[in-house]
Parts: C-alpha cells; structure tokens; sequence
C-alpha cells in the first residue's frame, strides 16, 4: 500500500506589482540587429531634413533693429513676400522643428539604451552612461548659450532626459502612455485657458499689456558689445532652459519620441508603413492648423498683437503632433527611398549622424554673421533674405559632414561627448543626440 504525498498548502494570491513598477520593456531584439547591421537610414534622413528647419526657425532671432512679436521670433511691419513667408514660417516650420527635434532626442534615448542593453552592458550601467551624457549635454548648452547663441536647446533637452531616464527609462508602454496623455491635456488646459483669455479681453487692455511687456521681444542679437551679448545671452538660456522643460512641449515629445523607438517605427517604417501614414497624415495638418492660427494672429487678423500669447498655446500643441506627423513623413520616404543611396539622401544623412557639431556650427556660422557685435547683417536682412542665408549655413554643414563622412570620422562634438558619457570604457555604436 503506497502514501500518497500530502498536499501542500494552498498560497494565497500574490498581488500584482503596481502599474508604476511593473515589469520593464523588453530591448526590440530587431532594433539591436538593426544596430549591428549598421545605421538605419529614417532616423538620419529625418535628423538631416531637422536641421535645415532649425536653422529656418533660429534665423529671425538674430534679426534686430525692428520690432519683434511678443511671443514669436518674427519682425513686425513687414509685407508682401517678407510677409509671405513669414506667415509660411509660422505654418510649417516654427513651433514645429523643435518638437521633431525633441521627438528624435526621444528616439535616440531608447536607441542607446538598446544598443547598450544588446551590447550586454547591464541596464544600470547603461543608464548611468545615459545620465552622464545628458549631463554633459545641458554643460554644453550653457557654453554654446554664453559664447553664441542664447537660444540654445541643447541645455534643455539634456536636462529633460536627465528628468525622463530617471523616471521612466524602464517603465512600461502603459506608464509611458499615460505619462504623454497627462502632459498633453495639461498642454490642451494651457491653449484653451490661454485661447479664451484673449479672446475676452479683445482690445479692451491691448495698449496696457503691450506697455507693460515693452511693446516687443527682447533679443541680445542688436547688442553691440560682445562681452554685453554673452552675459544677456547666458541669462535668457537660464531662464528659457528650465521653461522648456516647465512648458511641458518637450518632455512629451522625448517621451512619444521612446514610445516609437520601442517599436521601430523609424527603424523599420516598411513594416510600420500604415502607422506612420495614419502620424502623417493626422500629425502634419493638425500642426499647420495650430500654426495658422499663430500666422492669422501676426498678420493682424486674430487679436491685438499685444495679445499675441493668446495663440501660443494652441501653436505649440499642435506643434507636438507637426512635428511627430513630420517625423513619420521622412520615415516614409526613408521607405520609400530602399536601398537607393543617391548623392541628396548620402548628404541628408552625413548631417543626421553629425546633428549636435551641425547644429553647433549653425551658430558659428549665422550667429557672427547677422548680431550687430559680429558683421551686423542681421540689422539690414529682409526675412526673406535672412532664411537663404539659414539655407546658405545649412548647406555649409552638408559640405562638412560629406567631407567627415567621406573620411570616416564622426562630427567633433559627438566624438567629445561620446569620450564625455563613456570614458575609456568599450561601447556600443554611438547613437546622435537629436
């Protein structure tokens, strides 16, 4: 006669980990075979296309002389084409590069991560080199800030991805889903508050606002002492780089930017090709329409100019979907483009694996040219003529990046931050900054 073995005691149910500390996202291992193939062409196409829009959007910023909006960086009292493109700035490109821009940061953060995490390196290890890295960045805005330009970004997208590693690195697509929903109503509460607040104080308070505010938007470009720009220079970027991160705009596109690096969308937009059609084709009108409203406003036909900030909310969420519907366009054409690597697409993608030096030498380049401490320029250029000379630097960095790329090299300020966050320990490919 056999025993049977006893029962052992039931367990009670164990409790599901919270949402917030649920298991983290596995590393695409279709990303990580992308990263030892080599490079994927959608993201450095997008980062190249980037630039060209960030130098459009910086331009009007060095322009003095004339009076400025208040909320935006375009001169007022101009008409015809100067008019013209304007009013097409402010559409398609301003409030809209710098959300794309941010959008790739995001990818790029989760790209590092994975290639790191594929490279075998433990995941606290990667984030410390992330940490670092981001730290160094926001270093590297503050010089780039006192030395040229005082609307540097590069500050304030390291000091969100030292705020976003450190929170959300390893959370999961939930978290981070509804982390961006969050960040986005706050944003939709701002443009409506902001909306109807001007539209019921109409003209009533126009003048007194616009006293109030000096009648126009300061900016150190028409300052004529060099050592005089560098210190107005350092305090805006002191004041605008932590308003970056309060204004929300960029930490939820870093974080839209991480949800689609978890996917692939970039890497791989073929088998993503109808979700990045349904991005673009939602994303880009819905960003114009938010711009339309911004270039109704400067062209006098919304509010009073003094009113101006009535708009900006409205503009810069819609700028959050321009710019992630911008990304998906490139990522179709990157789709569409294949296997063929002719002479614009070698070009476009120099530039986006050198984006943080081309970026950098923006500012070299226009920056001395156009404030009234360097050349002066920027006091006689239309705005017609100062966007050539932005398209005139952007081809100047195309050049450089051929040149580097033709000899092997990485960009100067990429292979300075990459010693910067990794030290002289083994690492896996580089991923850029934007």
């Amino acid at each position: 006669m056999t025993h049977a073995e006893p029962t052992p005691p039931a367990q009670p149910p164990q409790p599901h980990p919270p949402m917030w500390h649920a298991a983290p996202p596995a590393v695409d291992l279709a990303a990580a075979a992308t990263a030892a193939r080599g490079r994927s062409l959608a993201p450095d196409l997008a980062r190249g296309l980037m630039l060209l829009l960030i130098a459009l959007a910086n331009v009007p910023w060095l322009l003095h002389g004339r009076e400025h909006g208040l909320t935006n960086a375009h001169q007022v009292g101009h008409d015809g084409a100067d008019l013209g493109y304007q009013l097409f700035s402010l559409v398609a490109i301003d409030g809209r590069s710098y959300p794309l821009f941010a959008f790739l940061f995001g990818y790029g953060i989760w790209q590092l991560y994975s290639r790191q995490s594929a490279a075998g390196t433990p995941w606290r290890d990667a984030r410390r080199i992330l940490q670092r890295r981001h730290a160094w960045m926001v270093a590297i805005g503050a010089v780039h800030a006192l030395l040229l330009w005082f609307g540097d970004i590069v500050g304030a997208y390291g000091l969100t991805g030292l705020i976003v590693v450190a929170l959300l690195l390893r959370r999961s697509d939930r978290v981070l889903r509804i982390v961006a929903w969050v960040l986005a109503g706050l944003l939709a509460v701002f443009a409506l508050f902001s909306l109807a607040s001007g539209l019921l104080l109409g003209s009533g308070i126009a003048g007194d606002v616009s006293a109030f505010a000096g009648g126009a938007l300061p900016t150190p470009a028409g300052e004529p002492s060099y050592p005089w720009f560098a210190l107005q220079s350092l305090g805006l970027w002191l004041l605008a780089t932590p308003g970056q991160l309060l204004s929300l705009t960029v930490p939820l596109a870093i974080v839209l930017g991480m949800l689609a690096a978890r996917r692939g969308l970039l890497d791989r937009p073929r088998e993503h090709r109808r979700a990045l059609l349904g991005l673009a084709v939602a994303g880009i009108p819905i960003g114009w329409a938010g711009g339309a409203l911004a270039a109704a406003q400067h062209a006098g036909l919304v509010l009073e100019p003094a009113l101006s900030w009535g708009t900006m909310g409205v503009s810069t969420l819609t700028g959050v979907a321009g710019g992630v519907g911008y990304a998906a366009l490139f990522a179709l054409a990157a789709a569409a483009i294949g296997e063929r690597r002719g002479i614009v697409v070698r070009a476009l993608t120099a530039v986006g694996k050198r984006s943080l030096s081309s970026y950098l030498l923006q500012s070299v380049l226009l920056v001395p040219a156009l404030a009234a401490w360097g050349f002066g320029l920027g006091a006689t250029l239309t705005p017609l003529a100062a966007a050539g000379v932005a398209i005139a630097a952007w081809l100047v960095s195309v050049v450089v990046a051929l040149v580097l790329e033709a000899r092997g090299e990485r960009g100067p300020a990429e292979a300075l931050l990459r010693r910067l966050a990794y030290g002289s320990r083994p690492v896996a490919p580089p991923t850029p900054v934007a």
